[in-house]
């Protein structure tokens, strides 16, 4: 036993340490709490007076405790709210192996996270990835501030730091759905470890990093500032609070392990319903509560964007319900809680990307159409890629995020309700917006995801399958992973 925890320690250590090395570069500051200390000057100006250094700018004590409450409210999400949904959908015999996984996963990135994480994903370096201003956290301290979206406002960084914390985490929580039931618990950890360091922070990079509008005062500087950006915030992408970087990111990843990994022992011929609808249903609430966090919180403020993100949450994730209930009524002849329950998932992925960038009537039709969509997803997708997906994750999560992402070009616009891009030279929206420009962006937003997550996952699963074997023995998968893998059981008799 010492051998094999030895040998997994060493393994996800070695693996950290290549992915921390394999995007190292040279140190620069952080944009967002490390300003230029001044700038060139005219030589006749060279005898005038100092100009007086700008005041530092002090967190709004509202805007802080806000940030924090979303995120102890994505914790919820995940913890106990994801790990009771996909628990419930399991068989009994593998609950507590599910309950194991998002307990772990999310301990053991939040903690890659502090170490190298953080700074890979928000500091600035190239376009794709971050450098090592922030490893071990350096450099922070209670008085240090990050920017938000606002000019002249800022929040604590540590704030902002455990804020884009939990959403790695349940990014990678989400993925474990895909190949319930049958994976290895030391290759699910060790595929972690890989696929945090080598899709999640690259994506989170390209598609949220830049330095803040506080600098912004005119097209140059403007310019200037986009420059230092990810890469696809430099292209346009609207994704307010992770249509690519977490559903879309995670579901073609749980896509990819549920082929790699192979279907369930007796997948197609013999019962695997849910075990227990009392937990989906409180897991799916408990998600839905935690989403406000998830979306609202995203504006990194105590303002109207969050109001209209809250406002967006609650009204596209009731629809999703409502599309989800009566196409099910209809097609099927009865409305079942499950179908419910998911639809309820599908509505707030559909309107994550676009929370807080399109109206509420925008939301109620982002909403509906991920109810209706993902019916087709679980079921008609699903038989089309021949895959064992146990817990729909990439029926739900990538359909309705990419559904999402993709109608979020199109509600954005002022003439629909939407919010459209806003100028910082102007200090106000944009005057022009084209829903056929801004879709092609969105659309090469989701292409570049699938993609680029799709390969790191598969190559992340074949190492982890050389290392530990990614599938537990036969024998193991039919008495279930709770005795198997974990020495325990939900129920006793």
């Amino acid at each position: 036993m010492s051998n094999w925890l030895n040998k997994l320690l060493a393994t996800g250590l070695l693996a950290a340490v290549m992915g921390v090395a394999g995007f190292a570069s040279t140190s620069s500051a952080y944009a967002q709490d490390a300003k230029p200390a001044a700038t060139a000057t005219a030589p006749a100006a060279a005898t005038a007076a100092p100009a007086a250094a700008p005041a530092a700018i002090v967190p709004n004590k509202g805007d802080t405790a806000w940030m924090m409450v979303c995120t102890a409210l994505v914790l919820l999400m995940c913890l106990p709210g994801l790990a009771l949904f996909y628990g419930g959908l399991t068989r009994s015999k593998n609950v507590l192996s599910i309950l194991m996984q998002c307990l772990v996963v999310f301990s053991l990135i939040i903690v890659l996270w502090s170490i190298y994480g953080y700074s890979l994903a928000f500091t600035e370096g190239s376009a794709f990835i971050g450098k090592f201003d922030r490893l071990f956290l350096a450099g922070l301290n209670p008085e240090v501030v990050a920017a938000t979206f606002s000019k002249g406002v800022a929040i604590p960084e540590y704030v902002f730091m455990v804020f884009q914390g939990v959403f790695a985490t349940i990014t990678c929580c989400l993925i474990i759905g895909a190949f319930a039931e049958r994976a290895k618990f030391s290759a699910i950890l060790l595929f972690m470890v890989l696929w945090f360091t080598f899709a999640y922070l690259p994506i989170a990079h390209m598609v949220w990093f830049w330095p803040g509008p506080d600098d912004i005062k005119d097209a140059a500087s403007l310019e200037a500032m986009t420059a230092k950006a990810g890469w696809l915030f430099q292209k346009g992408v609207l994704d307010f609070a992770g249509g690519t970087v977490v559903h879309i990111n995670a579901a073609i990843a749980g896509l990819v392990g549920s082929f790699v990994i192979g279907k369930r022992l007796g997948f197609g011929k013999e019962s695997m319903k849910p075990h227990n609808m009392v937990h989906v249903m409180i897991g799916a609430a408990l998600l839905w509560f935690g989403w406000f966090g998830f979306n609202a919180g995203s504006a990194l403020e105590a303002n109207g964007t969050a109001a209209l993100a809250f406002a967006n949450t609650l009204l596209a994730t009731a629809a999703a319900v409502l599309a989800w209930t009566f196409a099910e009524w209809l097609l099927r002849g009865k409305p079942s809680l499950l179908g419910a329950a998911s639809g309820c998932v599908a509505g707030l992925v559909a309107v994550t990307p676009a929370a807080g960038f399109v109206g509420p009537m925008g939301a109620l039709a982002i909403g509906a159409a991920g109810g209706f969509i993902c019916i087709w997803g679980v079921s008609g997708l699903k038989k089309l890629l021949g895959s064992d997906d146990s817990l729909d994750v990439f029926g739900i999560h990538g359909v309705a995020g990419i559904l999402g992402a993709l109608l979020t070009a199109v509600f954005a616009a002022p003439k629909l309700g939407g919010t459209g891009i806003y100028d910082y030279v102007t200090n106000a929206a944009a005057a022009d917006y084209s829903i056929i420009d801004q879709f092609l962006i969105q659309g090469q937003s989701v292409l570049i995801t699938l993609v680029w997550s799709g390969v790191v996952s598969y190559i992340a699963f074949k190492i982890a399958d050389l290392v530990f074997g990614l599938r537990v023995p036969e024998d193991q998968e039919r008495e279930g992973l709770d005795i198997t893998s974990h020495g325990e059981s939900a129920y006793e008799s």
